[in-house]
């Protein structure tokens, strides 16, 4: 396939830069990303109305009302090779890089980052200022992957191949990193490293003793993620807020 088809591809969802296997595990397609490096190869850059310079071959995309996405004027851009969904709200400023698929319903809110490759579920909510990484090389590591129904708070970094699995819930300023451990507070657990932030989950940014008796007698402490319950029906309304926006 050609890099030009597989941005063609990309962009009208038939090609995804990771996919998920019958086990529900994510894995990335080494072949896409192989492809998203060649265009970057192929391209030369050009200037761009407003004073920007990119590669000739990756312009911005628009959109067409029949398309069903909503892009609210105010600096946004979405990068040739990213696919949004209809029923998408993009709020400024916004940047979905290549390779990046966001599927329906998702809210992207303003100074929100949707990095390259990274997979957006359906009726996500990536609240103000949620850093969602990319990743293009190596080309065999996973990106960064938001199952369906999550929400994801204000501040939230995520990065390093995270995957948070649907219905999730991370309040505002959670990081979530392969170095940054999680607590199970409810089944009493530490997760496994690289292991994906369950189903319903609903997660609080926390912090954990620093190593070494002199940290310890400064008081020195580390940031981590404590999930502190699962979602019911009294969290789930406190969501229903995400239906009046639209």
């Amino acid at each position: 396939m050609s890099w030009l088809t597989l941005l063609n591809n990309l962009e009208n969802g038939t090609v995804r830069a990771a996919t998920q296997d019958e086990q529900g595990n994510w894995h990335a397609n080494v072949e896409v990303k192989e492809g998203i490096l060649e265009a970057f190869r192929n391209g030369t850059n050009t200037e761009y109305p407003g004073g920007f310079v990119d590669k000739d071959n990756l312009a911005p995309q628009g959109f067409a009302a029949e398309a069903g996405v909503r892009m609210v004027p105010g600096g946004s851009s979405v990068r040739r090779g990213a696919y949004v969904a209809s029923g998408t709200i993009i709020m400024p400023p916004a940047y979905v890089n290549i390779g990046a698929y966001i599927d329906e319903g998702t809210m992207v809110d303003s100074h929100a980052l949707v990095g390259s490759c990274a997979q957006i579920g359906k009726n996500v909510h990536l609240s103000a200022a949620v850093q969602v990484g990319g990743v293009l090389e190596p080309v065999g590591a996973s990106p960064v992957v938001v199952e369906d129904d999550a929400f994801i708070g204000a501040g939230c970094v995520l990065v390093e191949g995270v995957v948070v699995k649907k219905g999730a819930v991370l309040a505002p300023g959670v990081r979530l990193s392969a170095s940054i451990p999680v607590y199970d507070c409810v089944n009493e657990r530490v997760l496994e490293k690289g292991e994906a932030i369950p189903e319903n989950a609903i997660v609080i940014p926390g912090s954990r003793p620093a190593n070494g008796e002199w940290a310890q007698q400064q008081g020195l402490s580390l940031s981590c993620a404590l999930i502190v319950k699962y979602r019911d029906e009294q969290s789930d309304a406190a969501l229903e807020l995400e239906e009046v926006l639209r």
